[in-house]
């Protein structure tokens, strides 16, 4: 059975992403379609749907204005896997720390934007993940980083500070696994997590 993904495309790598996800499937012997969304209808039709970094005020803006927000919403309430990466954790928290924001809190989490520093400070670290056996490549650019937990769990850290979380059908990194070739994150988000449904995988009853 073929898979239709969607990659939230108001700003962001989302070519990456959409790579990142094509390479995902295959390792996982599933076929997908990948649409780029940048209007309200589309993400109904989607199993799986990632929400890249950019600027996290505009994206919640672009994304609100256009309709498209509470379509993300639905989607994670019917339980299906949502990955969303930097400025996308951002807007995915219940707590971004900044009025600019309009969030759609889907993961319990309070974020601090640019933790890590500005674009000159980006850097890469091999982080210990949560069901990961080898440590993954992270590439952190202007990252923000989790100051406070709730019911969210957190999947991996990074100098004391959690950096990648899970809740539910919702994954969000700090950092940017469309960067890498390394697909792991996305397998980890969209077709080895239990608790999200998945055509073709069963089902966390």
């Amino acid at each position: 059975m073929s898979l239709t993904a969607g990659v939230v495309a108001v700003q962001g790598d989302v070519e990456e992403h959409a790579a990142a996800i094509e390479r995902t499937a295959r390792a996982h012997d599933r076929e997908v379609t990948v649409h780029e969304i940048r209007e309200s209808g589309l993400v109904p039709d989607c199993d799986l749907l990632a929400m890249p970094g950019g600027e996290s005020t505009t994206i919640s803006r672009l994304i609100r204005d256009e309709g498209i927000a509470p379509e993300i919403r639905d989607h994670v309430a019917a339980g299906k896997p949502l990955l969303a990466t930097c400025a996308g954790l951002i807007v995915a928290s219940s707590d971004p720390n900044d009025d600019r924001v309009d969030q759609l809190g889907l993961l319990d989490v309070s974020v601090e934007r640019n933790a890590f520093g500005r674009q000159k400070d980006s850097f890469e670290a091999p982080l210990e993940v949560a069901g990961l056996a080898e440590p993954y490549p992270a590439v952190f650019i202007r990252a923000p980083a989790i100051d406070s937990v709730g019911d969210a769990e957190v999947l991996a850290s990074w100098n004391d500070r959690p950096v990648a979380v899970r809740q539910g059908p919702v994954v969000g990194t700090a950092f940017h696994p469309e960067l890498t070739p390394d697909s792991r994150i996305h397998g980890l988000a969209f077709f080895e997590n239990e608790a999200a449904r998945v055509p073709g995988i069963e089902e966390a009853q």
